[in-house]
């Protein structure tokens, strides 16, 4: 296949912006062009590569054409940062990642702010444990992930874990646990839940309660409005020790002795890039001060 850069441009540009119309703003042509451009890459590929909905969606051939795409974007800002001279704005690599909430509400973004003038960084917010669905897609470079083995095509580094205590308000522990997390209070309180994909709440009620437990929910999909709703009293919740830090004279733990741990991973396309590296060695970076390591006791 003869596949043009401008062609490849257009196809990344179309799927980050979802339309043709964002996607020439982007590139500073027209809608027509990128349509052009499209068609031509469709050719050439001998695939449909895209689904023209709004937005549009990626075929699985578009996935493994956009992924060619994007590689090729990140290595040509590379070859111009070491060729000399700063790059065109252009030319500034966006470098897409997952990240799951509490990460970057707490330790990724400092990680990768000393990075912002080489590389625009877009970001996925998504469950630790759904990461890696978008790095088979194509759709991100890179990610923190709970799932330790690689995605086909990535490299896989451990980070550190967060370990997660379930913790109320004093007044609500009064009211709901006067007795301690019992299996009878737990199954009665009201529990704050990140969103329906997360199952830390469940993990330690059911090892308490039983599989059956099933106690108000309360659902609130932002990390930071996830702390404060428990720190209003909206119910009880799983709260990382990152996070419990910022707020230790309005929580108290339910349940010292119990702990849920997550331990994360940072799995990326195996490709050499000097600003994926860079990326890397930034993130491996502040996971060694932040996360808890291999054998370090329980903070």
């Amino acid at each position: 296949m003869d596949l043009d850069l401008s062609q490849l441009r257009a196809l990344d540009a179309t799927v980050r912006g979802g339309t043709l119309e964002a996607a020439a703003r982007a590139l500073h042509v027209t809608p027509s062009a990128i349509s052009q451009r499209l068609r031509a890459l469709e050719v050439a590929t001998g695939r449909i590569l895209l689904i023209r909905t709004k937005p549009v969606q990626v075929t699985e051939s578009g996935q493994a054409v956009l992924r060619l795409a994007r590689q090729v974007d990140l290595l040509t800002a590379d070859v111009a940062r070491e060729l000399g001279g700063e790059p065109f704005p252009d030319l500034v690599p966006t470098l897409p990642i997952a990240v799951n909430a509490d990460s970057m509400a707490t330790w990724v973004l400092p990680a990768l702010a000393p990075l912002a003038g080489d590389v625009c960084f877009d970001l996925y917010r998504e469950d630790q444990e759904h990461t890696s669905a978008l790095l088979r897609a194509g759709t991100v470079m890179a990610a923190v992930t709970a799932e330790a083995d690689p995605v086909p095509g990535c490299s896989s580094t451990r980070l550190g874990g967060m370990r997660y205590r379930p913790m109320a308000t004093p007044a609500f522990r009064r009211r709901w646990f006067p007795a301690g997390p019992t299996p009878e209070a737990l199954v009665r309180a009201p529990v704050v839940v990140f969103d329906r994909k997360d199952d830390l709440q469940h993990r330690y009620l059911h090892a308490r309660a039983g599989s059956d437990a099933a106690p108000p929910v309360h659902y609130v999909p932002a990390s930071a409005d996830y702390v404060a709703a428990v720190t209003l009293g909206l119910g009880w919740g799983m709260v990382p020790d990152q996070q419990a830090r910022g707020v230790t004279s309005e929580l108290v733990g339910l349940d010292p002795a119990c702990a849920v741990d997550v331990v994360l991973y940072w799995q990326q396309w195996r490709l050499r890039s000097a600003t994926l590296d860079r990326v890397r060695e930034a993130v491996l970076e502040a996971a060694g001060r932040e996360l808890d390591q291999p054998g370090e006791a329980a903070r």
